[in-house]
Parts: structure tokens; C-alpha cells; sequence
């Protein structure tokens, strides 16, 4: 019986310990700040200084914060699902420094990305289509749902260059988050 005891208060111990050590990565990692659309909490990780300070400065600052171009804009679990899909990915490259110091964005998140631009302007989209379609040489191959938004508008939403060395004054951006 005395061991069954040890064992008990061992199992106990165990469990506070993880559920502490679990408490301190979520808070120095400030894993909660994914649950926030503030665009302040994108830049939390620091390899996000570039994009976030030429967003700051980019057309749709005043439009549209991180979020509603780069997160599924229709239900809650899709964006929560991608939320912690990006999550997960980021951590580990993070953690493991596995990412490119120029990054790239995902095949998935280049899909949203791609859906937000057509449906915020959908009458552009669709005048675009049209037109093309209407002037189309006979014979091409040119198919516009081919093209990503960003083949022809490359500055929207990050500017021209998105490097360190185009934002040297961006690398402390860090915003504090509340």
C-alpha cells in the first residue's frame, strides 16, 4: 500500500510539473496570440518585421489587417483550422530555424490569400474574366484563373522588395502585445 502512494503522488508531481512547464512555453511563446487578428500579434515572431512593416505602409493598411487576406474569411473552424495549421508550421520552423530568411508563403496559404483578393473585389474579378474571355486570341492558351492575383499586382500588399535590407529601420518593430 505505502508504494501505491509514492506512485500517486509521483503521478501528481509529474502531471503539475508538465502542466507548468506546458503554462511557460505557451506564455513565452505567446501561443495565445494566435487566437488575436490584431495584425500587432503577427509580428510577435520576428521574421515577420519585413512584411509587417510594409503592409504599414502599403494600400490596404487602412483595408485589411493580416488576417482577413491570409485567413479563410468564411467560418470559424476553417479559420481556426488554418490558424493552427500556421501555427504548428511556424513553431517548428521557428523553433528548428528551418525557414527561409526571405519567406515564402505556402501552397495553402496562397489559396486563401488568393480567395480573399477575389472575393473583397469581385467586380473587378468578374469585369476581368469577361474581358478576357471577350478578347481572347483564337488559339491561346492564356487561361486567367491560372494566374494568381499577385503575377500582376506585386506591390499589394508588401511592397516591391520584401527583404531586411528593404526595411533596415523595421528590425525592432516588436509590438507589444495586451
Amino acid at each position: 500500500m505505502k508504494n501505491n502512494r509514492w506512485v500517486f503522488f509521483g503521478s501528481v508531481a509529474t502531471f503539475v510539473i508538465a502542466v507548468g512547464l506546458f503554462i511557460n512555453l505557451m506564455n513565452a511563446s505567446e501561443a495565445l496570440s494566435y487566437l488575436s487578428s490584431d495584425p500587432k500579434h503577427c509580428v510577435s515572431c520576428h521574421v515577420m518585421n519585413t512584411q509587417y512593416a510594409t503592409w504599414q505602409h502599403g494600400p490596404h493598411a487602412q483595408r485589411a489587417n493580416c488576417a482577413e487576406c491570409h485567413l479563410p474569411t468564411e467560418g470559424f473552424i476553417d479559420k481556426y483550422m488554418a490558424k493552427a495549421r500556421d501555427g504548428i508550421n511556424h513553431s517548428f520552423a521557428f523553433t528548428f530555424n528551418t525557414y527561409e530568411h526571405a519567406i515564402q508563403i505556402s501552397e495553402n496559404g496562397a489559396e486563401r490569400v488568393q480567395a480573399n483578393c477575389i472575393s473583397c473585389h469581385t467586380n473587378v474579378v468578374e469585369t476581368m474574366l469577361s474581358n478576357a474571355e471577350r478578347y481572347r486570341q483564337p488559339g491561346s492558351e492564356f487561361k486567367p484563373e491560372d494566374r494568381q492575383c499577385w503575377d500582376c499586382h506585386q506591390d499589394v500588399s508588401h511592397g516591391k522588395n520584401r527583404s531586411l535590407i528593404t526595411t533596415p529601420f523595421a528590425l525592432g518593430v516588436r509590438a507589444e502585445v495586451h
